[in-house]
């Protein structure tokens, strides 16, 4: 029975762990799928390339208001697809043959589960053993149980990408961050995109302005079923057809028919499928890893970062957390802890939004005293060469303290107009500081955040 100093299960943020200073320990790494994890392979990356593709085609969108009579003539997908991942496939198969010449580490390239503590048992028959272990093993996309679903074809955010033609339809359920992203891109792209929606607004999780917001700026490009569910998926001689029922049960006279069916319902830890309960740790309800703030397990000596443990499914997050958990290998007489105060994330759709700390309805359900503005990227000057008139930035705030509770923002490039925000949160500036404290580069697109800073109505300013 092999027995290793330390296993590593997943090769996404865990490949990062073993560098040069682990180069005195057995290490075995267990990845049965492609290395890199979601990320690199179905995750963020490639959805970033193609959504900066589509953000190409829809930019022609309302050209001849500039002066300029643009058009998409042609889109090549096979050529889209190829580039994005004739960049990420060699990167995946690097990675591997890099840990499999390393000559410390052991890769298992196949499936496993614990068979009891701190023991796991391969596909082959194998059974490993270990004195440490990372449980890293990300998470996998979620198929609703709905009548008919399981004989229908479908994707998953693991295979639309790598389809072989931009479909004349495409019907989407869902109605979170995977929806809006790809949704964008398939539209842009030419696809006559249907979203089917539980929630009366897509993003319902975001703070309810933007996602009001989004909702609307979204309804005159995709056809939005909202407050609806599936109540029976069929094949049909174009493709699929979806039977809807509302809220109440009652069915919508309106199936959708589609050529092509995203499933984009959320995502699900990984533990389940390596029986981590065998090796004594313990997991939440939703099957998230429990882990304490030094990314450590119930069980000593095991570890767990990333989709498989944390509430944020986001890669920044989960490199963070292998970067604790580095630490913490490194030196267990002097444990770091992980930081989760203000996680930021953003949504990469048409248009983008942002968004770090509290929602306005969170701190409303808590009973947290606080104040709100809006500032409009109509309002400042970069808006106007845009001529952007939906986009805004929202900030909540202690009314005592001036420090900020949560930024929101919707419009062009949110996903870099945000930061600002973070860093002041991160660092405790006050809103009168971060506004007054620094110049801000005028005109330019981090004026809404300015914009919105001077109109919080603070206590500090009676």
């Amino acid at each position: 029975m092999p027995h290793h100093d330390l296993v590593i299960i997943g090769t996404g943020s865990g490949n990062v762990i073993a560098d040069e200073r682990f180069a005195h320990l057995d290490i075995a790494i267990v990845e049965e799928g492609t290395f890199g994890g979601t990320c690199l392979n179905v995750g963020c990356i490639p959805t970033k390339m193609f959504v900066h593709t589509a953000d190409l085609a829809s930019a022609t969108d309302g050209s001849t208001r500039f002066g300029i009579d643009a058009s998409v003539d042609d889109v090549r997908w096979p050529d889209i697809r190829d580039r994005i991942f004739g960049r990420i496939d060699p990167i995946a198969d690097a990675g591997q043959r890099f840990r499999e010449t390393s000559d410390n580490i052991t890769v298992y390239a196949e499936h496993a589960r614990f068979s009891g503590p701190k023991q796991l048992g391969l596909v082959s028959g194998t059974k490993v053993t270990a004195d440490r272990i990372v449980i890293a093993a990300g998470s996998r996309a979620v198929i609703p149980d709905v009548p008919g679903l399981a004989d229908v074809p479908l994707h998953t955010s693991d295979t639309i990408m790598r389809i072989d033609a931009v479909p004349t339809s495409l019907a989407i359920l869902g109605g979170g961050v995977i929806v809006a992203e790809m949704a964008h891109v398939f539209s842009a792209l030419g696809s006559k995109v249907t979203v089917i929606a539980r929630s009366d607004v897509l993003l319902r999780s975001e703070d309810r302005d933007v996602a009001r917001r989004f909702t609307e700026v979204v309804s005159s490009r995709w056809d939005l079923r909202l407050a609806r569910t599936v109540a029976k998926a069929e094949t049909s001689p174009d493709g699929v057809r979806l039977h809807l029922c509302d809220q109440l049960g009652q069915p919508d006279p309106r199936p959708v028919d589609a050529q092509l069916l995203l499933v984009a319902t959320g995502r699900t830890p990984n533990s389940d499928t390596l029986a981590v309960a065998e090796t004594g740790v313990v997991t939440h309800a939703d099957g998230r890893v429990v882990v304490d703030e030094f990314q450590a397990t119930t069980v000593d000596g095991i570890f767990a970062l990333g989709d498989v443990s944390s509430r944020y499914q986001l890669k920044h997050v989960a490199n963070h957390e292998a970067r604790v958990v580095q630490h913490n290998l490194l030196h267990p007489d002097d444990p770091t802890r992980a930081d989760h105060r203000f996680v930021p994330y953003a949504i990469f759709s048409n248009p983008q939004v942002a968004a770090v700390g509290k929602t306005e309805q969170q701190l409303q359900a808590s009973n947290t005293p606080y104040v709100a503005s809006c500032a409009s990227y109509a309002d400042i000057a970069y808006g106007w060469a845009m001529e952007d008139t939906t986009g805004f930035a929202k900030l909540l705030a202690d009314p005592r303290t001036g420090r900020l509770l949560g930024g929101h923002i919707i419009g062009p490039q949110a996903s870099t107009v945000v930061q600002p925000i973070v860093q002041a949160m991160s660092f405790g500036l006050s809103a009168r500081e971060m506004a007054r404290g620094q110049y801000w580069i005028h005109p330019a697109m981090p004026e809404v955040v300015e914009n919105a800073l001077l109109n919080l109505p603070l206590s500090t300013d009676l």
